[in-house]
């Protein structure tokens, strides 16, 4: 396969279909989510033999627990997409949009009306439901897509892309409008990131590795994020009980996503009640402990390197360090965090409230698990991403990141001066 030609060739067809999608009225956008849903109810078998099959290839090749279960589609994971297409279609539109008119001196209006990307790329590996979340939040904002997942994901992904392609065409909308790259071939990444005329934003979704090579070729703009850092920091007037069970979701409801805490912060006047008692929760689910020497003196730990607190695990390992007080944990989370998600569990209102104004994360939660930074979460719907770079799109992605705005003007024969 000529990959050069093969991706010109499909650019060329989503950017047709992104001009009819802009187009599209609300009622056939909520009509094609409706029918991909139908269709991945009807198809769930099919979906389920396709992922098998990629399961059994990924166990061969000795991926990792955590890429495993990204993998997984499992009957709930169906059921979420089927859920997350359905919540999208609710959502309100947000194409259109005017806001912020207001008259000028000279008798116009100004304001801005929100208007879609265009065509927004997506790279993206293991996970094969971000076909589902990509593709409904790309068509529900007017925008096309193009969507490159990972090799060990093809059979689960090819499957889902022909849902897509069926609900679409139900809808009287065109099945180019989200296009799955049908090669594993690398070069086909590069290509992607390198046609500026045919795609308009890039979102990768994946490891380092991946989203690193992505932001260092792209000729397109990058919606992105590294790692994701997170820390949970336990204030010295946090309800104990509260900490236990929040640092216990934190870190174990899953190990591999993004939003699990990787870093325990906890303040030194109740370190020695409330360490036992997470070490103890910790201990049951099997999960390694990493510790500062002030740890180690109250629970049994590994002892933690100046690596350990700058590495997202994805995994059942977990860093614990006890600070002196709030601003030392703020110092710390500046210092090794990736602004992504961070939460202070405490009593205090006002610790709480300076916690939020200064702790740079895209994310920041008071007395709340960290793995509620996720778009169904947020009331999204769904999220094409998570982006930790300070740009209109920040945090989790849904539709309104999957817009712009454009500023529009009414007059009535006005003449500037």
């Amino acid at each position: 396969m000529d990959i050069k030609a093969y991706m010109r060739e499909t650019g060329q067809a989503v950017r047709s279909a992104a001009r009819v999608m802009a187009a599209a009225d609300t009622a056939q956008k909520n009509a094609a989510l409706l029918a991909i849903a139908e269709q991945i109810d009807t198809r769930r078998a099919d979906i389920a033999a396709a992922n098998e099959q990629d399961m059994r290839t990924g166990r061969e090749q000795n991926l990792t627990p955590a890429l495993l279960d990204r993998l997984e589609l499992n009957a709930p994971r169906i059921d979420a997409m089927i859920a997350g297409l359905q919540q999208v279609a609710a959502l309100p539109d947000p194409v259109g949009e005017m806001t912020a008119i207001r008259r000028r001196p000279s008798g116009i209006q100004v304001g801005k009306m929100r208007v879609p990307l265009g065509v927004v790329g997506i790279i993206y590996e293991s996970r094969p439901n971000v076909t589902i979340d990509a593709a409904s939040l790309c068509l529900k904002a007017g925008n096309a897509a193009m969507l490159r997942g990972g090799k060990e994901a093809m059979h689960s992904n090819q499957m889902i892309g022909r849902c897509i392609a069926a609900g679409l065409a139900e809808a009287g909308l065109p099945e180019q409008a989200v296009a799955l790259i049908a090669t594993p071939d690398r070069q086909a990444v590069s290509e992607m990131v390198s046609m500026p005329e045919y795609i308009d934003v890039i979102v990768p979704r994946g490891g380092p590795g991946l989203i690193k090579r992505v932001a260092a070729d792209a000729k397109v703009p990058v919606i992105k994020h590294l790692e994701g850092i997170c820390h949970v920091y336990v204030d010295d007037q946090a309800d104990l009980d509260k900490a236990v069970a929040v640092a216990h979701n934190a870190k174990c409801r899953r190990y591999g996503i993004c939003g699990a805490m990787e870093t325990l912060l906890v303040a030194r006047p109740i370190a020695a009640e409330f360490l036992p008692r997470i070490a103890a929760e910790y201990s049951r689910e099997g999960v390694e402990m990493r510790g500062c020497p002030a740890t180690a003196a109250l629970i049994e730990v590994i002892p933690a390197t100046a690596e350990d607190w700058a590495t997202e695990y994805l995994l059942p390992i977990i860093a614990i360090r006890v600070v002196d007080d709030m601003q030392t944990a703020m110092a710390h989370i500046a210092q090794y965090g990736s602004g992504h998600t961070d939460a202070i569990l405490t009593e205090n209102h006002s610790r709480a409230m300076q916690f939020l104004r200064e702790v740079d994360s895209s994310s920041v939660m008071v007395n709340a698990s960290t793995q509620f930074a996720d778009g169904f979460e947020y009331g999204l719907g769904a999220e094409i991403g998570i982006s930790t770079d300070r740009i209109h799109a920040r945090g989790p992605v849904g539709l309104e990141g999957l817009t712009s705005q454009k500023w529009v003007v009414f007059g009535d024969g006005n003449l500037r001066p």
